[in-house]
């Protein structure tokens, strides 16, 4: 079982913004939208590239590439061209830090 990696204090980030950590040699986003955190790998699945610095418009990251568009809550592929779901990670805040875990291969 994957450790938990501490990302950042819970109140560090504002609605809208991302922190990438690397968490068991993966590049993970943890978002802050509507003061709920989620945590996606930074890939597109359509081609491989970061997708963290791209426009967040509600829930969805598009990416600055291609414009394919995901869901940050699920990681569910909107829009095309990415026709994968980009991976999600468990996250929780413990004393106020925001932690989370690759829990892919148990």
């Amino acid at each position: 079982m994957s450790e938990w990696v501490d990302v950042i204090a819970a109140d560090a980030l504002a609605d809208g913004e991302n922190v990438i950590v690397d968490v068991d040699g993966s590049e993970v986003a943890v978002f802050k939208i509507d003061g709920q955190f989620y945590a996606i790998e930074d890939v597109c699945t359509h081609d491989g590239a970061e997708i963290a610095s791209g426009e967040l418009d509600g829930d969805e990251i598009v990416c600055p590439r291609h414009g394919a568009r995901f869901c940050v809550r699920t990681g569910e592929v909107k829009c095309p061209p990415a026709y994968e779901n980009i991976a999600t990670f468990p996250l929780r805040i413990v004393d106020g830090r925001v932690q989370v875990r690759d829990d892919r291969w148990e």
